[in-house]
């Protein structure tokens, strides 16, 4: 089983925010994603840890954050250097340019890279990101009937999602031999990634099941910080298939955290040996397992482990609205 082991593509990406409730009010009013799950980052309680997705945080619609009081990144290599969304159209990224401009969003202009039409733009605090025509491929989530967008122009999910490393060799190894990616294309893109860009696929076709590498040797490692991302989860549709990608990993030796229990999935992590964190991360039990779907993200929500220290937890937030 494990040689047959495929990714659909991703499950979510997380960034981190030095300006949360900017952050808030950036990614629910101006890219009309839902704010599914108002939570903490397990490992750190201090810290808010948001869930933006559709109107019921489909698995591959989600970009989340950490909220750390940090200075802004370094931008450099060994890191995930831009995130994807997907459209469903041309006239929707004219939509998009017009919206970004009278919102106030630095923009470039539209541009066709790789055989696509893409639009590139950055949050607030610098956050890379970009709108992609997918022509329909792939998941398109469950449209959200609060958001300011119209349903024909949303963001229908992730992908692709752009690393960059220093040397290719190590990455493509375990992106092949471990992650079962196979190699697509090449392409150049010296708007963004400054030189040449690697194309692996994932279970699919179509940018949400792409991941695209750039190498870039000139360029120092990045410094974490605001407006950088922390990791890229890919889906595993199961607790089946999640148990059996642990396996593969123990198997080849390679370095992860064993099986971790977030509540609303179970995860795995692992480093590329570019230096990007990995996560893989189970479709289910999904946000809706601890409140009722129409009501998702109004409130801040902790695991079970965490609820007998809710009151200590909640006290030490800031005010998100």
């Amino acid at each position: 089983m494990a040689g047959e082991l495929r990714f659909p593509g991703y499950h979510h990406l997380t960034a981190v925010s030095a300006a949360i409730r900017e952050n808030k009010r950036f990614y629910t009013e101006v890219l009309g994603l839902r704010l599914v799950k108002r939570s903490v980052n397990q490992d750190d309680v201090s810290a808010y840890h948001l869930f933006y997705a559709d109107a019921v945080g489909s698995p591959g619609t989600d970009i989340t954050f950490f909220d750390w009081d940090v200075p802004p990144e370094r931008r450099g290599s060994q890191t995930i250097t831009r995130t994807g969304f997907r459209v469903a159209s041309e006239a929707a990224l004219e939509y998009w340019a017009a919206r970004l401009t009278d919102m106030g969003v630095r923009r470039a202009e539209v541009e066709y890279v790789d055989g696509r039409a893409r639009l590139r733009f950055e949050d607030p605090e610098g956050q890379r990101l970009a709108l992609v025509v997918d022509g329909g491929a792939g998941p398109g989530g469950v449209p959200w009937e609060g958001s300011p967008v119209p349903p024909e122009h949303r963001l229908r999910g992730l992908g692709p999602v752009t690393m960059t490393v220093r040397a290719l060799a190590p990455t493509d190894a375990v992106l092949r031999e471990v992650a079962n990616m196979t190699p697509l294309r090449e392409y150049e893109d010296p708007h963004d990634a400054g030189g040449s860009v690697h194309v692996y696929g994932m279970d699919g076709e179509g940018p949400h099941a792409e991941l695209h590498v750039a190498v870039r040797p000139d360029l120092p490692p990045a410094r974490p910080g605001a407006g950088g991302v922390h990791h890229v989860a890919f889906r595993a549709p199961d607790e089946a298939s999640h148990r059996a990608w642990l396996d593969r990993l123990t198997e080849l030796r390679v370095p992860n955290s064993g099986w971790v229990d977030r509540f609303w999935f179970r995860s795995i992590y692992f480093r590329e040996p570019g230096g990007v964190l990995f996560e893989i991360a189970t479709d289910g039990p999904g946000f809706a397992i601890d409140e009722d779907e129409g009501a998702l993200g109004e409130t801040v929500v902790l695991p079970p482990f965490l609820e007998p220290h809710r009151e200590r937890i909640v006290g030490a937030l800031k005010p998100l609205d």
